[in-house]
């Protein structure tokens, strides 16, 4: 018999302690994010939950969502897509559709490089003239295990201050604009902020937050899916008030660009630049991403906050959350900091 590493070992007993959950009421869980760090939240969240809303950011202005974008004036689609992938089902039906709206057309003409989840979701938008109405088809269409909303009803634009965007001039700072942009930025992001400034939020997102158990903010690009949640006044203000318990869920390494050299710490307090008032309740990290525990510690006690470490990251190195792992540490900390609702 082969032996198991140790994160082999705690993946058999995460997925165990999982599966002999029991049933009955669940916490009001909403995640904000995008992009693929978002993806992970909701794998590992639709494990524990069934009452799962993502709030998903709408600055992305590349690939496939920026030509739709610009062609037709709509909301960048692709992190809802993905959102919505997130959430579907392990079985067959969930896979298959899964797998669908995620397909990319190849071809020599204007579809190549487009997503069919795109496509589907761009034209029920059309039809419905409802941003909530024809994503939650979509939802019903694939039998997600959640619901997915925009952050905001009009796309935004990303605008970063970036010091030494231009290698040639390191020591000038810079305002770069577009998602895709200040993703692979060379240089330093001071600060972002978005454009309209004071963009509405979807009331359905409002409305979610404040009446959630817990929020869950990150994993994901730092600067261009995670902060422009804060960026929403609206939104915002319900995370501040909200009677909710919040999650920072940080990054498993740096984004190479977007936060190169940053240390868990960092992170932390870049959020706090840009929402001074917002506090936390619980910063999660993978326990062998954190060189400097005593400085993390540090700088989540400016949020208000509890450090929790724990093996999310995959056993086989690769720097992705685990879902088995991610949804044990979501749940021990769901049930251990706490709750609001009284779903247990």
């Amino acid at each position: 018999m082969t032996s198991r590493n140790p994160r082999q070992r705690r993946l058999s007993r995460a997925t165990a302690a999982l599966s002999g959950r029991k049933r009955g009421a669940q916490p009001k869980v909403v995640a904000l994010g995008g992009g693929m760090g978002l993806s992970a939240s909701l794998t590992a969240l639709r494990r524990i939950t069934g009452d799962l809303t993502a709030v998903v950011t709408v600055a992305d202005d590349g690939g496939s969502s920026g030509r739709l974008r610009e062609e037709l004036g709509v909301l960048p689609p692709g992190d809802l897509r993905k959102a919505l992938a997130a959430l579907c089902g392990d079985d067959e039906w969930g896979q298959t559709w899964a797998q669908v709206i995620q397909h990319r057309f190849e071809s020599k003409g204007d579809l190549h490089e487009h997503a069919v989840g795109n496509l589907l979701i761009v034209a029920l938008w059309e039809q419905l003239g409802d941003h909530v109405q024809a994503l939650d088809l979509v939802g019903k269409l694939l039998g997600a295990h959640g619901r997915v909303l925009p952050m905001s009803a009009v796309p935004l634009e990303l605008q970063a201050l970036v010091r030494g965007h231009d290698p040639e001039r390191p020591d000038e700072t810079v305002t770069v604009r577009g998602q895709a942009t200040v993703a692979l930025t060379p240089g330093e992001v001071q600060s972002v902020h978005v454009v309209p400034a004071d963009p509405p939020a979807v009331p359905e997102a409002v409305a979610a937050v404040l009446d959630a158990d817990w929020v869950v903010l990150g994993p994901g690009s730092w600067f261009s899916s995670v902060i422009p949640h804060l960026l929403v006044p609206e939104l915002l203000d319900a995370l501040v008030t909200t009677k909710a318990r919040k999650v920072l869920s940080l990054n498993l390494a740096p984004q190479p660009g977007e936060t190169e050299g940053f240390s868990p710490q960092r992170h932390l307090e870049v959020l706090g630049r840009h929402a001074p008032k917002l506090a936390m309740d619980v910063v999660l990290a993978d326990e062998a991403a954190v060189p400097d525990r005593e400085s993390l510690a540090d700088a989540a006690q400016r949020l208000g906050a509890a450090v929790e470490l724990a093996p999310v990251a995959s056993p086989d190195g690769v720097p992705i959350h685990d879902p088995e792992l991610l949804a044990a540490a979501y749940d021990r900390i769901f049930r251990m900091h706490g709750r609001i609702g009284p779903w247990r």
